[in-house]
């Protein structure tokens, strides 16, 4: 154990107060920590994203955190210096996301290298200027709570200026037993500590989670919890917000959903928002071959491109063995990034057939939350839509989703209801999604094949790519994955 860990134990009286109440050492005024963004001298998230944007280049950010400051420190400087990716990430340790801050100090005191991800609470937000400090990027801190403000608090203390999540997005997805009404007013907080910011003059950048429980979600789910959640966002002040899509496999419906962000928000946000769409590579099972994983890589890049994304989140070839390694990360943000060649304007889609998906998935959005947007107390219109079942999100951890909602992928590989549950959907939106699971594979009706099928779907990579536990197609093998 190093001195510098056994001193975060001996932090001294509490001398601040976040929107929560919780105390935090030494914080930092607003004021201060605008004025240290400030003098920090480089671009924000949100700089960087209306940039990317205006110049119809897609930013480039990795996923990254581990538990120890120097070794956080030199990752960080790593992926910089050999990939010059937009955005650099902090993502948060489990014990931090849950608001064990005394475990996570605890661990970090012990054995550093037992925590996922980065606990920025327990190093305190002047270790995080310091992370800040050694890179010329901006930094988004990616963690996964349903009460994430007293870690925002730090994060803003530490000058960082992008922070993912969202009161339904990083609730439903990892949580079993947080109400709804308890996660989106802990948010509403969050997000109005960022209207506070823009009084100093600092926007943050506020990503929502729709990649939600990231296999086989319908657009018009991820995009309909975004959509709330930037409304709330947006009348607590926010002023940029980043909409983040995962990809699913079907190029037509992926690019679709993407061209629809922009128009959910004329349609949903006050004029004068930021708001950016992000592209998630695919979350589900990768590819175990070097080659096809970066074929996947590189095929993801090409949907957020096609898809007009502001940001792509990159994957690595190694994420189906594990936690992806320092140069893995590298090579998978230089894969992506070629992506950007202007040599690819001469990529084109079906434009006719990006139009039809768009029209479907804009219609499924309006006919979930219309009834939802103009109440008065939108939280209570939320959790009783989820309670109700008019809102649902398949395969959730909690129990307040009923996950009533059976996503299937057509004989295309688009994804799409095969039960909705108790969504108000109309007869036309029920109907085109039986007639194009109609047209797809029989699986049969049972619950063996059912299973077998949602299996089939989710490994729908593995399966194109011909590759099964027991037999590979030529590649790299196991083997030559780095450790």
């Amino acid at each position: 154990m190093t001195s510098t860990h056994s001193s975060l134990a001996l932090l001294g009286p509490a001398a601040g107060k976040g929107p929560s109440g919780d105390m935090i050492p030494n914080l930092p005024s607003l004021a201060d920590s605008a004025a240290y963004i400030a003098e920090l001298g480089k671009p924000t998230a949100a700089d960087v994203l209306e940039r990317c944007r205006a110049s119809g280049r897609v930013a480039i950010q990795p996923r990254c955190g581990v538990g120890g400051h120097t070794e956080m420190t030199n990752l960080l400087g790593t992926l910089e210096a050999e990939a010059r990716p937009d955005i650099l990430t902090l993502t948060i340790d489990s014990h931090t996301r849950l608001k064990r801050f005394d475990e996570a100090l605890r661990t970090l005191n012990l054995r550093p290298s037992d925590l996922n991800g980065y606990p920025l609470v327990a190093h305190g937000w002047r270790r995080g200027r310091e992370l800040n400090e050694s890179v010329s990027a901006p930094l988004e801190v990616r963690h996964g709570s349903p009460d994430a403000r007293r870690l925002f608090d730090v994060s803003v203390a530490a000058g960082i200026t992008s922070f993912e999540g969202g009161g339904i997005s990083y609730n439903l997805p990892y949580s079993k037993a947080v109400p709804l009404a308890e996660s989106l007013g802990a948010w509403q907080d969050v997000d109005r500590r960022c209207g506070e910011l823009v009084e100093h003059g600092v926007v943050i950048d506020r990503e929502l989670f729709g990649t939600l429980t990231a296999v086989l979600v319908p657009p018009s789910i991820s995009l309909a919890i975004s959509v709330i959640e930037a409304v709330l966002a947006a009348r607590s002040g926010v002023h940029c917000i980043s909409v983040a899509y995962p990809q699913g496999g079907h190029l037509a419906q992926d690019v679709a959903a993407l061209r629809c962000i922009p128009l959910l928000a004329e349609r949903y946000l006050p004029a004068g928002i930021q708001v950016h769409a992000v592209l998630h590579e695919f979350m589900g099972v990768f590819p175990r071959q070097r080659g096809n994983a970066e074929d996947l890589i590189f095929y993801g890049a090409l949907v957020a491109r096609l898809g007009g994304a502001s940001k792509l989140i990159t994957k690595t070839y190694q994420e189906a063995h594990g936690i992806p390694d320092t140069q893995a990360n590298v090579e998978g943000l230089r894969l992506a990034n070629r992506a950007n060649s202007p040599l690819l304007e001469v990529l084109t889609v079906d434009e006719t057939r990006i139009g039809e998906e768009m029209e479907w998935i804009l219609a499924e959005v309006g006919e979930l939350i219309d009834p939802l947007i103009e109440q008065v107390d939108l939280i209570e219109a939320v959790a009783d839509a989820f309670n109700q079942g008019t809102l649902d999100i398949p395969f959730s951890a909690s129990r307040y989703a009923r996950s009533d909602l059976i996503p299937r992928r057509d004989g295309d590989g688009a994804i799409r209801y095969l039960s909705v549950g108790a969504l108000p959907f109309s007869a036309a939106n029920r109907r085109r999604n039986e007639e194009l699971l109609k047209a797809g594979p029989e699986d049969g009706t049972n619950l063996g094949s059912l299973m077998a099928g949602l299996t089939g779907d989710i490994d729908y990579f593995r399966r194109l790519f011909r590759e099964t536990d027991e037999t590979r197609s030529s590649g790299t093998a196991d083997d030559d994955i780095p450790k």
